[in-house]
């Protein structure tokens, strides 16, 4: 491919979204960019502070667990308050956990601190999901979601080199500065990005048209919905597992922490580089055959990582899950959006959020238990035939409910927003109608 079709390609890439889009871009870009709580914040516990290692991985499962609370109650607001008040609230928050780490010092204040901004930053994700989709054309959403992810991996690569070089400034100057970033992208959303949420709708004779009322319920009983929360949960669980496993093999193998460094970064070089490439290769194809090779690429990553002996062999395996995770990531919030009602995005971006959140709290307790019990080896293959179950799932399970189908026409009297001339025709049919209907495509019906 020449470098002339590279460039042409990238402009299409990025061309054609909506200005309040490439805001919300920019928000997600200033706050990855200043993300150092996380990044640092196990050697904080145990080189600063003098924690034991058992004590850091508590704190940093605790961010989890505050993430499996978040979600749900960030989609809640999402929907009720609006996404973006809910994205102000939430941001700012989490900046005040970011500063408030710079000053306490009890392990118990500290601990208390990180589960109430893991349930800040994952609150935080159905809003921006939910505006994304609100926004952005049907059919170029999971282009947007890619670029927004892109923007998120691109922030956290200048953080972690940022952050290495300042570490010498001390750890608690990089958490005010965390803090400072992210109120700065809170003022960003607050200053420049519209309030997405649709408005109520009504009738071609002004009248308003009683929607079906979702709760977390409802969401739980959509049953292709369902099916592709557990699917994730699945992927998720063999994503997180190399975080936790890989720098434990490489060990058991004799390798230095340095050689883990350099394997783990190829992780965020590959998706920096070749992001907008490879949305551009997958760009209108099928959600369920994306879905489905992601979560075997998954499998093979992570399944090839028991045969791998040398950091060459590591980094060609991480080379391998992470194109599985830029094809998965997108893709997976598309068909979130895509199956969920316009007036509950919120809720149904944050069950799925929740999925993330429990493979965060799960897969490294899980991960770690097995590489010290049967051993490596094992971890390996069972995440290979979690990943190969997911893909059988996405193409067994989810082919109706996320083809392609053309949108019905729509008769003089259907349903308009309030404040357009233009009717509007759901892609989908509500969630009750899926899941009173569709009962058979859940997992394990």
């Amino acid at each position: 491919m020449s470098i002339d079709s590279l460039r042409r390609s990238a402009r299409e890439t990025v061309s054609g979204l909506p200005p309040g889009f490439w805001w919300l871009w920019l928000s997600t870009l200033v706050n990855r960019t200043g993300a150092f709580v996380l990044t640092f914040l196990s050697l904080y516990l145990t080189v600063e502070l003098g924690h034991s290692a058992w004590f850091a991985g508590l704190v940093v499962a605790l961010h989890g667990l505050g993430g499996v609370a978040g979600s749900p109650l960030g989609g809640l607001l999402t929907d009720r308050w609006g996404r973006r008040p809910t994205m102000v609230t939430m941001h700012l928050a989490a900046a005040a956990c970011a500063a408030a780490l710079a000053v306490v010092t009890s392990a118990w204040a500290i601990a208390a601190v990180v589960l109430l901004m893991g349930v800040a930053m994952q609150g935080v994700r159905p809003s921006i999901n939910a505006t994304i989709a609100d926004m952005v054309p049907a059919h170029d959403v999971r282009r947007a979601y890619a670029l927004n992810y892109w923007a998120l991996n691109l922030g956290f690569a200048v953080a972690s080199i940022a952050g290495g070089a300042a570490a010498f400034l001390g750890y608690r100057t990089l958490f005010v500065v965390d803090a400072v970033a992210t109120t700065l992208c809170a003022v960003i959303v607050f200053l420049r990005l519209p309030e997405t949420r649709p408005d109520a709708a009504v009738d071609k004779r002004g009248e308003p048209v009683v929607e079906e009322k979702v709760s977390m319920l409802t969401v739980l009983r959509d049953a292709p919905f369902r099916t592709l929360v557990l699917l994730n949960l699945l992927v998720c669980l063999v994503f997180t597992a190399p975080w936790i496993g890989l720098p434990l093999t490489m060990a058991n193998q004799g390798l230095s922490p340095s050689s883990y460094g350099v394997v783990i970064a190829v992780n965020g070089i590959v998706i920096v580089g070749f992001q907008l490439l490879v949305n551009k290769l997958t760009d209108k194809r099928s959600p369920v055959l994306l879905l489905t090779l992601s979560a075997l690429l998954f499998a093979l990553g992570t399944g090839a990582t028991a045969l791998a002996g040398s950091p060459v062999a590591f980094a060609a395996t991480v080379v391998v899950w992470t194109v599985g995770e830029m094809i998965h990531v997108p893709t997976n919030a598309a068909a979130t959006a895509r199956l969920a009602p316009e007036h509950a995005r919120g809720r149904y971006q944050g069950v799925m959020g929740m999925s993330w959140a429990v493979a965060g709290f799960v897969a490294p307790i899980g991960a770690g238990a097995i590489v010290g019990g049967p051993g490596p080896d094992v971890l390996w293959t069972a995440t290979t035939a979690i990943g190969v179950i997911a893909a059988v799932g996405y193409f067994t399970r989810l082919r109706k409910a996320l083809a392609d189908e053309p949108a019905e026409a729509v008769d003089a009297g259907d349903v308009v927003k309030a404040g357009s001339d233009t009717p509007v025709a759901a892609p989908v049919a509500p969630a009750a109608a899926r899941t009173e209907n569709s009962a058979s495509s859940s997992v394990g019906a």
